[in-house]
């Protein structure tokens, strides 16, 4: 894959970012913050090739290739579903979920997550992005409209691991098995913003799917 120097800088102010939050902050869930990180183990998911990433303390894992999401709650006490981390998912599928831990729950805020990576809150795409910058997918945040003709490493179609959806008007993606998306559409929880969702949305064939390269 081809990586900008844009992206590296991206990466490494997440990363950055990860770490502070990992070290110093309430852990998302409820978890205790002090409970010891997690390393991947190395036996792999059937054509899978994980890599031992560490999982923020905090963060909750899952054995096997789907991610599983739980209720809980942000920072500041309001209510998030996030996902567990599958432990024999390829690493870059595993990040891009730690990623998107850390900004579930957050508002629902046009523009956002495009100006700055780090934001206050995220629209559609902009949730997507940080998702996939996150696991060193994406070089810089992306429109909806964007993911189908502009994400030079993506291939059409669903992955086997990761699928990112977009149209004119929205975006969301299927990680592990769960889809991360601003809109409620068939999530009985009905709280909008970036959230962990069941992948059980009826419009697909209005959207473009690519994935990335190898995933």
């Amino acid at each position: 894959m081809r990586f900008s120097t844009r992206a590296l800088a991206l990466s490494a102010v997440l990363a950055g970012t990860f770490a502070a939050s990992a070290n110093a902050q309430t852990a998302t869930g409820g978890v205790s913050p002090s409970a010891p990180a997690v390393v991947a183990p190395a036996a792999p998911a059937a054509g899978a090739v994980p890599g031992a990433v560490e999982i923020p303390a905090g963060m909750w894992t899952v054995e096997g290739a789907k991610a599983k999401r739980y209720k809980g709650k942000t920072q500041d006490g309001r209510t998030a579903y996030f996902a567990r981390i599958p432990l024999g998912a390829p690493a870059e599928v595993q990040q891009a979920i730690i990623a998107a831990n850390k900004i579930v729950g957050l508002p629902y805020k046009y523009g956002g997550g495009h100006a700055r990576v780090q934001d206050t809150g995220y629209d559609c795409s902009g949730t997507v992005s940080y998702a996939l910058i996150g696991a060193d997918l994406l070089d810089s945040p992306l429109p909806s409209y964007d993911f189908e003709k502009s994400w030079d490493e993506a291939e059409p179609g669903e992955g086997q691991w990761i699928s990112v959806y977009g149209n004119k008007g929205h975006a969301f993606a299927v990680i592990a098995g769960l889809r991360l998306d601003t809109s409620a559409a068939r999530d009985r929880s009905g709280l909008k913003g970036p959230q962990w969702r069941p992948d059980n949305r009826r419009d697909h064939k209005s959207f473009t799917v690519v994935h990335p390269e190898g995933l």
